[in-house]
C-alpha cells in the first residue's frame, strides 16, 4: 500500500538482562587500590620503560607484558577538559566538567571528572589532585573528581 499512512506496532514490555563484568587481572588490582587504599598503581613497560595509567596489560608500542609498575599521583596534569552543554540523566552533576589528566609520574593520561566550579579559570598545563569520595560513598567512584591545585 503505498502512500497509505500505516501505524508503526509497538509493543511494551519489561526485560531484565543479568550480567556480570571483570575487569581483569591488571584492571582489578588497579580497583582495589584506589577504592581500598586510596593509591594509583600504575603499570610499566619493561622494555621501553613506559608507565600506563590506567595500567595496561601489555605495552600498545612494544607489544610486550608489562609489569607492576611505580605508584603515581595524586597529583597531575591537566592536559586539556570539555564541558557539557546539555541536560542529560545520564551526567553526574549539571554541566559537568571533564578532564584529560596525566597524573605525576605517569607517561599516559585519565579521563575524569574535573571539580564543578568557574570552567573559565581552567587552562591546559595547570596541576590538580585527585578528590577522594568519603569512607561509605560509591565504591566506583572512589575518585570522587579532581581539583585544580592553587599555586602561590
Amino acid at each position: 500500500m503505498a502512500g497509505a499512512a500505516e501505524e508503526a506496532f509497538v509493543e511494551k514490555s519489561r526485560i531484565a538482562v543479568p550480567y556480570k563484568w571483570s575487569a581483569g587481572f591488571v584492571g582489578s588490582r588497579f580497583l582495589k587500590t584506589v577504592m581500598g587504599e586510596r593509591r594509583f598503581a600504575a603499570s610499566r613497560c619493561p622494555a621501553c620503560d613506559k608507565i600506563f595509567l590506567p595500567p595496561a596489560r601489555a605495552c600498545g608500542r612494544c607489544l610486550r607484558d608489562c609489569v607492576e609498575g611505580p605508584d603515581v599521583g595524586p597529583g597531575g596534569t591537566l592536559l586539556s577538559f570539555t564541558q557539557a552543554l546539555y541536560a542529560s540523566p545520564a551526567h553526574p552533576a549539571e554541566r559537568p566538567v571533564y578532564g584529560l589528566i596525566r597524573l605525576d609520574g605517569a607517561d599516559t593520561a585519565v579521563l575524569h571528572l574535573i571539580e564543578a566550579g568557574a570552567v573559565d579559570a581552567l587552562r591546559a598545563g595547570m596541576k590538580v589532585e585527585a578528590v577522594f569520595a568519603a569512607d561509605g560513598e560509591a565504591r566506583s567512584l572512589a575518585v570522587r573528581c579532581f581539583r585544580p591545585i592553587a599555586t602561590p
